[in-house]
């Protein structure tokens, strides 16, 4: 049976909410091989907070992450950026939300090897035609450590340098959601801790709303809640969540 909380329940709307998932399905193939990676998912996410999304290998928290980005599209069910109805929009104009509204960041980091960090760092806003707020790209350069580095290409950087990159990139326009893809998976558990730790600090601070997938409980225990998925299906919700309390939840999903 799929789990339901109260912020998701029918018919309750949040004045906050940026992003929602509404009875989201999402199948892959046809007739007999065809595999059902999301069953009927409903969740809201609200601004400012920080939400983990977990679950075992093929639960479907990645796929659940790519359609609320608009990276992957529904089989059914609607999913919401703010008003705007992902599913409803044409390929260009989806493309220009994920443009103007979304940020990423991904396992593999996604720079341009040719460019340095501070080109890398600009190139959403550039491609979207908008010039980058001096202030607020200070800020983020110095709150992650980047002032040293800004000169450098990402084969002169480390993983966890990288990474950081790819963090100011993705917040130098001021996304209403940010989105991360196991954005530690790649890192050693330092440089992890330090992205995560400014993850926390973007929501603390700037009231920026994360939504991201991990494996691992230490880093889900940075959000504010962790939506736990099984077989296409929300299970269960954990509010101000520990290591040890995801680890609990985990072994019981898994007996």
């Amino acid at each position: 049976m799929a789990f339901t909380s109260a912020a998701t329940a029918p018919g309750l709307v949040h004045e906050d909410q940026v992003a929602a998932a509404i009875d989201l399905v999402r199948t892959y193939g046809s007739g007999e091989g065809a595999v059902a990676a999301l069953r009927g998912v409903s969740a809201s996410f609200t601004r400012g907070q920080f939400t983990a999304i977990m679950g075992p290998s093929g639960s479907g928290k990645s796929t659940l992450l790519h359609c609320l980005a608009g990276l992957d599209t529904v089989t059914s069910g609607r999913v919401l950026i703010g008003e705007v109805d992902l599913t409803r929009l044409s390929r260009t104009r989806l493309t220009k939300l994920r443009r103007d509204r979304l940020g990423f960041v991904f396992q593999s980091f996604n720079l341009l090897p040719m460019l340095t960090a501070e080109e890398n760092i600009r190139l959403t806003g550039r491609l979207a035609g908008r010039r980058a707020d001096p202030e607020w790209f200070g800020t983020l350069v110095d709150a992650l450590g980047l002032r040293e580095r800004l000169g450098h290409r990402p084969a002169e950087m480390s993983g966890g340098q990288q990474q950081r990159v790819a963090v100011a990139r993705a917040l130098l326009t001021r996304p209403e959601v940010l989105f991360a893809d196991e954005p530690t998976g790649n890192l050693d558990s330092r440089s992890g801790a330090e992205v995560l730790g400014f993850l926390r600090t973007a929501v603390d601070a700037y009231r920026q709303t994360v939504i991201m997938v991990t494996h691992d409980p230490a880093a889900a225990a940075h959000a504010d809640r962790v939506l736990f998925l099984a077989d296409g299906h929300l299970v269960d919700e954990l509010a101000a969540p520990t290591t040890e309390a995801v680890h609990a939840v985990m072994r019981r999903m898994e007996g």
